[in-house]
């Protein structure tokens, strides 16, 4: 099979083509053939950072962890999934894991979920990191039917799937953005549209929650920013946050008695950990998909499998609208 593989990290690290042996199936894989898959930001930090990070497979690497694709054989001990079933997940790409940027892989069926049925391989690729995270963040609020939920950085890979679960959870939702194409695509997701760039936290705590605070807020920002969430919480209001790699006063947050919860959806795959969970979550994902209630937002610009080098200089030039996808087969 083709793969694209990465001998050496590093910021000048590139992706070379090369002919592999299709993986042999293990007890409990499903081997799949990749439609496509999708750049995330944990993958290029990968490839440039390597083993300063440690999650990162040993060279010579198959990096990438989405996938959508069609199953083509199953383990005697799976039984939850058939031959020519259309499926999902995020499997692989990290410590021993092989990644999504062949045509093959031999996948955990508890990594995986039939895709959604009215949404191409593409869009289904660029769902379950991006999917699976911003549920994770979302549900460890409980229930936010009638809350005020703020989310930051509302088109982003997370941001943008968090808008529309918290919306379709039931919440009154607000997000940030940074510039007219952002405040529209907000508002497009059915939320209300805050620019950071010329609005005040101040401002805008004031204006939509008259200096209560929002009761949720989903931070995809992170770092820096999460002093930002702690001043727009409202007392006792909960923060999820995908970036944490940080030192920070927490004396805000203590005195407002917030509740700060980390997500690294990654644990399932790196410990063999619960990996069942996220099988569950994209089947939930999937129904929320199939009843209209979320759609992947997609960069305009399309790649193959041979141009990841390409895929990956889109995603980290921060020109990208939506998630980038990598097509392995035509789709």
């Amino acid at each position: 099979m083709k793969a694209m593989i990465i001998n050496k990290y590093g910021e000048n690290s590139v992706f070379e083509k090369q002919e592999i042996p299709i993986p042999i199936l293990k007890t409990g894989e499903v081997l799949i053939k990749i439609a496509a898959s999708s750049v995330n930001t944990v993958d290029t930090m990968i490839r440039k950072m390597g083993k300063d990070l440690p999650l990162s497979p040993d060279t010579p690497a198959i990096l990438g962890m989405d996938f959508a694709g069609a199953i083509e054989s199953i383990s005697n001990d799976v039984t939850n999934f058939s031959v020519g079933d259309e499926v999902y997940g995020c499997v692989g790409g990290l410590a021993d894991l092989q990644g999504t940027l062949a045509e093959y892989i031999a996948a955990d069926h508890k990594l995986i979920a039939l895709k959604p049925k009215n949404i191409s391989m593409r869009e289904a690729a660029a769902i379950p990191l991006v999917g699976i995270t911003a549920y994770e963040g979302l549900i460890r609020a409980g229930n936010i039917a009638g809350q005020k939920a703020l989310v930051h950085g509302g088109t982003g890979g997370v941001g943008h799937i968090a808008v529309q679960l918290a919306k379709y959870f039931g919440a009154d939702v607000y997000a940030t953005g940074g510039g007219e194409k952002q405040m529209q695509l907000i508002k497009q997701l059915g939320a209300t549209a805050i620019n950071y760039k010329t609005e005040s936290v101040a401002s805008y705590v004031e204006e939509y929650t008259q200096n209560k605070g929002f009761d949720i807020i989903y931070d995809s920002v992170g770092g820096g920013n999460l002093i930002n969430s702690f001043n727009a919480a409202a007392l006792n209001g909960h923060i999820s946050t995908t970036v944490s790699l940080c030192e920070l006063d927490l004396t805000l947050a203590h005195f407002k008695g917030l509740s700060l919860h980390v997500v690294f959806m990654l644990i399932p795959m790196l410990h063999n950990h619960k990996r069942e969970e996220h099988g569950k979550i994209l089947k939930t994902i999937a129904k929320i998909v199939e009843e209209g209630h979320l759609k992947p937002l997609l960069d305009d610009q399309l790649f193959l499998l041979e141009e990841a080098g390409k895929a990956h200089a889109r995603l980290e030039s921060g020109q990208a609208m939506g998630k980038v996808v990598i097509e392995t087969t035509a789709t």
